[in-house]
């Protein structure tokens, strides 16, 4: 186990630096000259020179790279270009927006979803079931946005129950108010999340109700249903573990979109702001973290996996 998490960890390094190359050199190959838009359409050349010297954007680009990836060893993620703010405590500022919503956003996407894809299967033939499947379906197809659109004209505008947009000011010194302002966010992206996980949780439910453990439980005096809930849940918990996992990142993307629609003051709406601007240094800081987190998820659900799963653990 220690050696194969020794590995895991060392494929998390070089993922991480991998993902660093990618996001500087994408970043700087991206039209428009931050120095430019920095000083203005009044600027002289020379004054738009010397502010690009003292960005430290007349460097080469390895020199760049190495001067903000050294930073970020240290746990500096540099300055904003356009403010000064440390970028570190900015998303740490706006962390507290994100990762709330992020995790409210799968706790409801769980709850939605392993329940139901469990039911769907066990009535498959049965009309309940067929409907829960289309329904699915057809969930897992509505983009975020429109469906973020229709609970706040059903639960904000028509009934009043929960506010349509912002965060409190106080933040969470005032926490109900701030779950309120949170709850149809994050009802949103768990709702689409939840479809996607209801479709794998209903797979997997349906091959497990075919396996030879679970028609011998039912052989031996069990219900269908007790074989499947005794034995044949912890292996599609396990399969759900790896796909939770995966949408993470459909979290993190979802939470892009929805905090600009809620506008939300947290990570994914300053990332579309610093994108906006052209604040390189702010961007690449944002997007490191986010791949890092997403890196992170994975590694820990591979550990789990291998904790979970005895046939793994036997197998090395």
């Amino acid at each position: 186990m220690t050696r194969y998490a020794l590995t895991r960890l060392a494929l998390l390094l070089l993922g991480l630096l991998v993902a660093s190359v990618l996001i500087f050199v994408t970043l700087r190959v991206l039209p428009g000259d931050v120095a430019q838009l920095i000083a203005g359409t009044q600027a002289t050349p020379g004054q738009v020179a010397a502010l690009r010297e003292g960005l430290g954007l007349d460097l080469p680009l390895w020199e760049q790279y190495l001067s903000w990836i050294g930073g970020v060893l240290t746990g500096d993620l540099g300055s904003s270009m356009l403010t000064g703010t440390p970028v570190a405590s900015e998303l740490l500022q706006k962390a507290q927006v994100t990762v709330p919503l992020g995790l409210m956003s799968l706790g409801i996407a769980i709850v939605f979803a392993v329940p139901l894809g469990v039911l769907s299967a066990i009535l498959r033939r049965r009309a309940g079931g067929t409907l829960m499947s289309v329904g699915t379906q057809a969930l897992a197809a509505v983009p975020v946005v429109w469906a973020g659109m229709m609970l706040v004209i059903v639960f904000a505008v028509w009934l009043g129950w929960l506010p349509a947009q912002g965060f409190p000011r106080t933040g969470w010194t005032t926490p109900w108010q701030a779950i309120r302002s949170l709850l149809l966010p994050a009802i949103t992206i768990g709702i689409v999340e939840g479809a996607m996980l209801l479709r794998f949780v209903r797979s997997a439910t349906l091959q497990a109700i075919g396996q030879d453990y679970v028609r011998t439980a039912a052989a031996k005096g069990l219900t269908r249903s007790q074989a499947l809930l005794r034995h044949g849940l912890p292996n599609v918990a396990l399969s759900v573990i790896t796909v939770l996992g995966l949408q993470v990142a459909g979290i993190i993307v979802g939470a892009v979109v929805i905090e600009q629609l809620f506008t939300l003051p947290g990570i994914g709406r300053m990332l579309v702001a610093d994108v906006g601007s052209r604040d390189l240094v702010k961007v690449q800081g944002e997007l490191l973290v986010l791949t890092g987190f997403v890196l992170i998820v994975g590694f820990a659900v591979d550990l789990l996996h291998r904790v979970l799963d005895p046939r793994q653990r036997e197998a090395s």
